[in-house]
């Protein structure tokens, strides 16, 4: 087992490095990385993740190359605009309603996204649940003008979701009510979002994740969980075996790092990520020993619920 440290160029969901453990089973090799702040029975999922992928293996793809956006950080317009333009890719996913920023914030990154990405591209912003039914449709309004191709996750209760799909025209994905939830399928019966939003780490694997996407029939972006180019290999697979895909899927994060696993990094060209394993370098940024022992700590109690999950 390897376990990796490496520094993200902007901050990016409270944390400004990416910690996880790679290994290799007989079907390849597989990342385990869940954020620090989950639980040890939050983890399960992501090692049964990573299990499959070292040892199943995953299913065919339908598809030899996956359409992706990129993701703009809460960062200023500048940096915003230059993250796009450097890209390749046609779509761009902003997140918004960071704490401490304003709407005003929002709407200048939004703005600077949408010039850079041009009248052909498109936007969608990501809010991570961090509205009330009223802010997200008062910021929705403001947003809508820049002609938002969907809101992920405006509100964190799925309630509230379905409260804001009834309530604007723009089109609502779910995420953290699908990979967060007791019932994933709630959002379905709520009829509370237009499009699932799939992480293949958190729900458990491609298998997981495409049972989910058969019972919950709506369209889906499968999106990556910050991972480095050895999880993403993952996510494009479980994109590479769904029978539909209309949107571009979250997966063009690898771009964020300021050094990765791999000799030849998953990044977009021209808007596409191949489908396929990846292998890691011999000279990849493995972790301090400290890091390194918290982490085999960690893998080990979660690996001990895990098979206790399966008896």
């Amino acid at each position: 087992m390897i376990t990796f440290a490496i520094e993200l160029k902007n901050r990016f969901r409270g944390i400004t490095v990416r910690e996880g453990m790679l290994f290799e089973g007989p079907a390849g090799w597989a990342e385990w990385s869940p954020f620090l702040d989950y639980d040890d029975a939050t983890c399960v999922a992501w090692l049964r993740a990573a299990r499959e992928a070292a040892v199943d293996g995953w299913p065919e793809p339908v598809r030899s190359v996956v359409p992706v956006n990129c993701t703009v950080p809460a960062i200023g317009p500048e940096k915003a605009a230059e993250i796009v333009r450097a890209s390749g890719c046609r779509t761009a996913k902003v997140k918004v309603a960071e704490p401490g920023q304003t709407l005003a914030d929002d709407m200048e990154r939004v703005e600077a996204v949408s010039d850079a990405i041009g009248a052909s591209g498109r936007v969608r912003i990501d809010a991570n649940g961090a509205w009330s039914v009223d802010e997200a449709l008062r910021c929705l309004k403001e947003l809508a003008r820049f002609d938002l191709e969907y809101v992920e996750q405006p509100c964190a209760a799925v309630e509230d979701l379905a409260a804001v799909r009834r309530r604007t025209d723009v089109l609502v994905a779910a995420d953290e009510s699908i990979r967060r939830a007791e019932d994933p399928l709630l959002v379905r019966k709520l009829e509370a979002a237009d499009i699932a939003v799939l992480k293949v780490q958190p729900i458990g694997g491609v298998r997981a994740c495409l049972e989910i996407a058969e019972q919950i029939g709506l369209p889906v972006v499968v999106s990556s969980a910050l991972e480095t180019s050895v999880g993403i290999a993952a996510g494009v697979a479980l994109a590479a075996a769904l029978p539909e895909l209309p949107y571009a899927c979250g997966l063009g994060t690898v771009s964020m790092f300021t050094s990765e696993v791999v000799d030849s990094p998953l990044l977009p060209v021209d808007g596409y990520l191949p489908v396929g394993r990846v292998h890691p370098s011999l000279e990849l940024p493995t972790a301090s020993p400290e890091i390194t022992a918290a982490w085999e700590a960690r893998y080990a109690r979660v690996e001990n619920l895990l098979k206790g999950s399966v008896r």
